[in-house]
């Protein structure tokens, strides 16, 4: 028998955060992720996220044994954007167990149904700026920093409760290196327009600058299915984060004729340096890091996030754009003692993306998938 406990956001989440070290003990790849980082996502007096959005969170017990967890969420963002009625769960991680996944994604299913909901969609965890999909290709790397990980069971028991494929998304593994001589050049000539400006963040000014990146995200990505602008509060709460692992070289602005139009970030993959820690900073979880980061430094990183504004993206003049981009930050993760970088997420069916990636020579090495499922029987039939 399988027991459902609800602990609402904010709430004492021991068993939520600790439960996939159990599901996982067996699994080389995985890495927890920092309890604390977790845990002020999922408080909604510290994610900004929770001014637009609502949720809670449920743990899974068999025999009194903590055996699997899952959040169920409204955006009421995305609501307002689409229209459509879509609630989301979120941190699924379950042991083996078709009954135990199915109990979990029952409650979510329930609780979303009862705030209007009629359909559900995830994994999203806790929106489409943060982590998405179940990992359903590439079971055999550790994930990067953001990105889940799961065993190969966990996609099977999503289908085996009733939901469909909505969505995949890739990410892509570049071995740091020297770029093609077309690449090169088009970095070169793209670099030696009068009107293009091309710097890193400001550390001093970096709240101006995120301001800047927001702006250009949210006109970028707004074609992107199930964009959801990102908010300022979102953004700086993420810079904050980041601070102590952002490193200015591996980020760039570019402003034609003083416009910002495109920007590029780049984070170190702390996840390699953080495996032992078991999601502890405490008591000298901390210090390890600190010493890590400064002294050793992360051999990869993940491009997580680069934007090209549209009114700038079919002028032919700046085509080259995107390569600037990709090569600069190849130079920049050079510079810094980086072997290979994880450019993440994209679209299934973002074809131009994907064909510019691959030609930069980099590797499809994972696959993501978000699955739906109507809330409802009218919606069903």
């Amino acid at each position: 028998m399988v027991e459902i406990r609800e602990t609402p956001m904010g709430g004492k989440l021991r068993d939520f955060l600790d439960v996939v070290s159990e599901i996982y003990k067996d699994d080389r790849h995985f890495i927890r992720p920092l309890d604390m980082d977790l845990g002020d996502r999922l408080n909604p007096k510290k994610n900004p996220l929770f001014k637009h959005a609502e949720g809670t969170t449920f743990t899974a017990y068999q025999n009194g044994r903590c055996v699997g967890r899952i959040t169920a969420q409204i955006d009421h963002d995305h609501i307002e954007r689409y229209k459509d009625a879509t609630g989301f769960f979120g941190f699924l991680d379950t042991i083996d167990d078709a009954e135990v996944t199915k109990a979990l994604l029952e409650r979510a299913e329930t609780w979303l149904r009862a705030k209007g909901m009629k359909f559900i969609r995830g994994p999203v965890s806790l929106s489409i700026n943060e982590e998405l999909g179940c990992l359903v290709e590439g079971f055999d790397h550790p994930p990067a920093l953001m990105m889940p990980h799961h065993h190969p069971y966990q996609a099977k028991l999503i289908e085996q409760a009733g939901y469909v494929k909505e969505k995949d998304f890739y990410a892509w593994r570049y071995e740091v290196g020297e770029m093609s001589k077309r690449v090169r050049r088009a970095q070169t000539d793209f670099r030696a327009m009068p009107e293009v400006v091309a710097r890193q963040f400001d550390m001093k000014n970096l709240g101006r600058d995120v301001d800047l990146a927001v702006d250009i995200f949210n006109d970028a990505w707004s074609d992107n299915w199930g964009f959801v602008p990102l908010t300022r509060d979102e953004a700086k709460k993420m810079a904050s984060d980041f601070r102590m692992i952002l490193v200015p070289e591996l980020t760039r602005i570019v402003t034609i004729d003083g416009e910002p139009a495109a920007f590029a970030v780049a984070i170190p993959n702390i996840n390699e340096i953080v495996r032992d820690l078991d999601g502890k900073l405490f008591p000298f979880g901390a210090l390890k890091l600190l010493y890590r980061l400064k002294v050793e430094g992360a051999k990869s990183g993940r491009l997580a996030l680069l934007g090209i504004r549209k009114k700038f993206r079919f002028v032919r003049k700046y085509a080259a754009m995107s390569a600037f981009l990709y090569a600069d930050m190849n130079d920049a993760g050079k510079k810094c003692g980086m072997t290979w970088g994880e450019l993440s997420w994209t679209l299934e069916d973002n074809a131009p993306v994907n064909t510019g990636i691959r030609l930069l020579g980099a590797t499809k090495y994972k696959v993501y998938r978000v699955f739906t499922k109507p809330l409802t029987s009218e919606v069903a039939a």
